[in-house]
């Protein structure tokens, strides 16, 4: 398989749309798995991030984007089957759950159409809040019934960084495992994509304009990358969310013969090319573009 057939297949799967992908494996995980919600919500979110949705403005942030949000369900998904060829059981409404969650977890940086913000970065420190109300909001409007909200919004604050699993409440051991599938795909999403150090920049704008930028620029928040990868992610994606990271690797086995785990490799890809990047070009923003030539996709 060359670099190109296997850069396709990490992004989407056998055909350019995601949402193939994450129906097969929703079949795959459970055959009678009913179909059309999914489908109807990829579609609707499209929808909204396009500004087509009366209620919402077009989406501003260029790292949080649509094609983030689909990455991370499809991630979502992709553990889930791992976790079920393993022979984990995974109920039907555990997934609805934990897909629903992936979809709509950063949808708190849209805009409401009543909003005068240039971006929805503004609102980057309750986003995670925020989302839950978008989500509450589509339950309502294709009169899905709003139960499984109190396990979204659990689902939806595992994303969150500073939040740990172990202070909240989970009904269940299926919700426990939800929370950890969703969080670590978020994980998992972001830093294994190929675009991942284009896009870095574009965080650090996102942060500066959420009012929570740690960093004086996109170079220290590239030369921060590595420490925290080593000191926070590992650690959270190994002990916090129980290693489930590896259930990839099952994925990609019984999926395409592939025993590898494609976002671990491309993880530490990216960790490594951050420290050539960031030795080379010291504090000169300018010699980034040396470094990252490739435009990410919108």
């Amino acid at each position: 398989m060359d670099h190109s057939h296997l850069s396709q297949l990490f992004d989407a799967g056998a055909s350019s749309n995601p949402l193939d992908e994450i129906l097969s494996l929703c079949t795959a995980i459970s055959p009678d798995y009913y179909l059309f919600p999914v489908r109807q919500v990829h579609q609707e979110l499209a929808r909204i991030f396009a500004g087509k949705h009366p209620e919402y403005r077009s989406s501003e942030t260029k790292y949080h984007n649509l094609r983030h949000s689909y990455s991370v369900v499809l991630a979502t998904v992709r553990l889930f089957h791992g976790l079920a060829c393993e022979g984990r059981s995974i109920p039907d409404d555990v997934l609805t759950k934990a897909v629903y969650s992936a979809y709509f977890h950063d949808c708190g940086l849209l805009l409401k159409s009543t909003e005068t913000e240039a971006s929805g970065a503004a609102f980057a420190k309750e986003h995670e809040a925020r989302s839950v109300l978008v989500l509450e909001r589509y339950l309502d409007e294709h009169s899905i019934s709003p139960a499984i909200l109190d396990d979204c919004t659990l689902i939806i604050q595992c994303t969150n960084l500073s939040v740990e699993p172990d202070s909240l409440d989970f009904p269940s051991d299926d919700i426990r495992l939800a929370c950890s599938v969703v969080g670590s795909a978020d994980i998992l999403a972001q830093m294994a994509d190929r675009f991942y150090l284009e896009r870095l920049p574009l965080l650090f704008q996102e942060h500066k304009e959420g009012g929570i930028a740690s960093h004086e620029s996109a170079i220290e928040l590239m030369q921060h990358t590595s420490y925290f990868y080593h000191d926070v992610i590992v650690h959270r994606l190994e002990e916090v969310f129980d290693n489930l990271a590896s259930a990839m690797q099952v994925h990609f086995r019984e999926r395409w013969g592939l025993d590898r785990n494609l976002y671990l490799e491309n993880i530490n890809k990216n960790i490594e090319y951050i420290k050539v990047v960031v030795e080379s070009c010291e504090n000169e923003l300018d010699e980034l573009q040396r470094f990252l030539r490739r435009c990410p996709p919108v």
